[in-house]
């Protein structure tokens, strides 16, 4: 419908942008200027702290520097509201005292129509919820409060019911003098394919009113009661109130709940949405009967920049997200994205807070994952990547989920992070034996740590000579047993003990319970009680370790000093010196990064530095100990003789 000029005039000059942004906001007067019309706030389409959300009122425009959401008091009233164009500036003008003008006799007629349905939808919620109060809805009540559903909480989401009849609801509106072309056009009847009278669409079923972003009756949805009913739960059909798929249960009142902070929440139906505002966690929508559309997905960002969505842990649930993902790929934007929370396997969010209750319902939502994790997950989870080609497979896959990004600053951190992944993937697959690989490519996705070193002691020998890492696992237990033989180190050197990344699971055992014994005289034995003295047997049985000059000279402070120092010394030298390698060949193999000999090169000489400072390293803890007080002369000796064995194990430079 066409407005004339005249009215959108006397309508910005009866209201300002700032009274109209005012209902939503709460201006930081600290850095609004008042005077010029230049007001700051939060942004209200997008969870923040600072007021990044200007209105220049004299303009008559608002900009978010956050969100880049921008417009005017009609587009505000809009995304706010989730209204159309006529709706925002029907609202508009009630607030002004405005009457609206003439309008078109046929577009009267449509607004005219969806006044009249929405009425219809209101009593008909009012006469469901009445329903259940009958006897003819105690198994109804009966479900609900097996549900945990108190009657305030029935009252709160004008839950009702829908009497196991043919036309219940249709009597009852037509008696209050309803048409039934409004009661079938609403959605609530049915007229027969032979021309008979309408009946009710909800027969013996739970009731949920399904409400817009402005709270209004739309639709309804049931649950039926009984167990062979074709459809579990059911949904209106589409009508000139209700589109499925640019809805989302529980959207208005989500919506005040996420301006208050709570987190925005996407879950699968009516009683997870329920049972979540219930448990205190208001922010929580679902779609409606269908799978996710990227409208909803829009009404959702409008609502919060990343929204949580709860998948079911079952694998409908994740399958369900995966699709997600997909449709959510091409629509990112810098500040705009999902995160995904997984519930225990089998357990709706209905199921985990009547279990468990709302501290592990907030568990789950703490460790919510990103998108660039489930995208990855789906990619690699069930594979074994023991060849070229599969390896190629991956990364061709990887670049066709890439592609579908459009922002390039978004697609090349997403890049990014994939490449990460890709390269800790196969550098732990180059650590796993042959005999092994495949197993562990099967299981690695549930959190399995690969077989660092093979069981038997001669082939534990074999890969010592292999495989430079093993040089690592040596200085490890180095420390390690120079820590529980000498516990005063532990304090002295306990930041670099967190630090310390261990290769072999034992070691990281060992080297956690050392830090929570602390360093007392009886380190050793309150180690053994937490982790068992097995472990500490195998670690002193070690040769490397059974001779080692710590070892042999247990609580001399300056003898274990040295060696702590020079060894988590070369421990952080060869690692990141090896971390620059692998990223370098990573960027090298991987086709979604673009050729850059230079950027390789610089890589590269890095990596050399690092393993230069590293021996640099070396000699400067060699000039120390060799002038330490208390003989030091026979320090080196047997530094030397334990340098040796070291040779003969590990491929390494021998220490002099």
């Amino acid at each position: 419908m066409s407005l004339p000029p005249a009215f959108f005039d006397e309508l910005r000059s009866r209201l300002s942008l700032v009274q109209v942004v005012g209902r939503k906001v709460v201006w930081d007067m600290r850095k609004s200027n008042q005077a010029k019309g230049d007001w700051w706030a939060p942004c209200p389409f997008h969870q923040e702290k600072s007021a990044s959300f200007h209105v220049d009122d004299r303009k008559g425009f608002y900009y978010c520097f956050g969100c880049h959401a921008k417009g005017d008091m009609i587009s505000f009233v809009r995304e706010t509201e989730n209204a159309g164009f006529m709706e925002a500036i029907e609202i508009l003008a009630r607030e002004a005292g405005l009457p609206m003008p003439a309008r078109d006799p046929r577009a009267a007629a449509v607004a005219d129509r969806r006044t009249q349905l929405s009425a219809v939808m209101d009593a008909a919620v009012q006469w469901l919820r009445l329903q259940l109060k009958t006897s003819a809805a105690s198994d109804a009540r009966a479900y609900l409060a097996k549900r945990g559903l108190t009657p305030d909480a029935i009252d709160r989401w004008d839950i009702g019911f829908a009497p196991d009849t043919r036309q219940g609801l249709f009597a009852a509106l037509t008696a209050k003098g309803i048409a039934p072309d409004l009661i079938v056009a609403a959605g609530l009847c049915a007229t027969p394919d032979d021309g008979g009278a309408p009946y009710d669409r909800f027969r013996g079923r739970i009731i949920f009113p399904i409400r817009d972003a402005r709270g209004r009756a739309i639709s309804l949805g049931g649950r039926a009661m009984d167990p062979n009913a074709r459809a579990k739960y059911l949904n209106g059909p589409e009508t000139d109130l209700f589109d499925k798929g640019r809805n989302l249960y529980n959207l208005a009142r989500a919506r005040d709940a996420v301006g208050k902070g709570a987190a925005l929440i996407l879950a699968e139906g009516y009683m997870d949405v329920i049972a979540l505002s219930e448990a205190g966690f208001g922010g929580a929508v679902a779609p409606l009967g269908t799978a996710v559309t990227e409208d909803q997905l829009r009404m959702l960002w409008r609502v919060a920049p990343e929204p949580v969505v709860a998948l079911d842990g079952d694998k409908a649930g994740i399958r369900a997200g995966l699709r997600v993902v997909d449709l959510a790929l091409p629509l990112l934007d810098a500040g705009q994205s999902l995160r995904f929370a997984v519930l225990p396997d089998g357990q709706d969010p209905d199921d985990l807070i009547r279990a468990k209750g709302a501290p592990a319902m907030q568990a789950v939502l703490e460790a919510a994952k990103p998108m660039v994790d489930l995208l990855w997950a789906r990619e690699i989870e069930g594979q074994v990547f023991d060849s070229p080609e599969r390896r190629a497979a991956l990364d061709k896959a990887l670049r066709a989920r890439l592609t579908a990004i459009r922002d390039p600053s978004l697609r090349a951190h997403y890049t990014e992070a994939i490449r990460d992944k890709r390269a800790a993937l196969f550098a732990a697959l180059r650590q796993v034996p042959e005999a092994g690989l495949r197993n562990w490519g099967k299981r690695w996705v549930k959190g399995a740590q690969p077989p660092l070193l093979p069981a038997s002691p001669t082939a534990r020998a074999s890969a010592l000579v292999a495989d430079p890492a093993a040089a690592d696992l040596l200085r490890e237990a180095v420390v390690l047993a120079t820590c529980l033989v000498t516990p005063a180190l532990v304090a002295e050197f306990e930041p670099d003990l967190e630090r310390m990344e261990c290769r072999a699971p034992e070691h990281t055992a060992l080297r956690d319970a050392i830090l929570r014994a602390g360093s007392g005289p009886d380190l050793r034995a309150q180690v053994a009680a937490i982790i068992g003295a097995d472990a500490l047997d195998r670690l002193f049985a070690r040769p490397y370790v059974a001779i080692c000059p710590t070892v042999r000279h247990p609580g001399d402070l300056d003898k274990g000093r040295m060696t702590m120092a020079e060894e988590l010394a070369k421990l952080r030298a060869e690692r990141g010196r090896m971390a620059e390698i692998a990223e370098a060949c990573a960027e090298m193999q991987d086709d979604a990064l673009s050729d850059d000999d230079e950027r390789l090169t610089r890589r590269l000489r890095e990596a050399a530095a690092t393993a230069e400072k590293a021996q640099r390293s070396q000699s400067e803890d060699r000039a120390e100990y060799d002038t330490a007080p208390n003989g030091a002369r026979v320090k080196r000796d047997e530094r030397e003789a334990f340098a040796q064995l070291l040779a003969r194990i590990a491929p390494e430079k021998p220490l002099q």
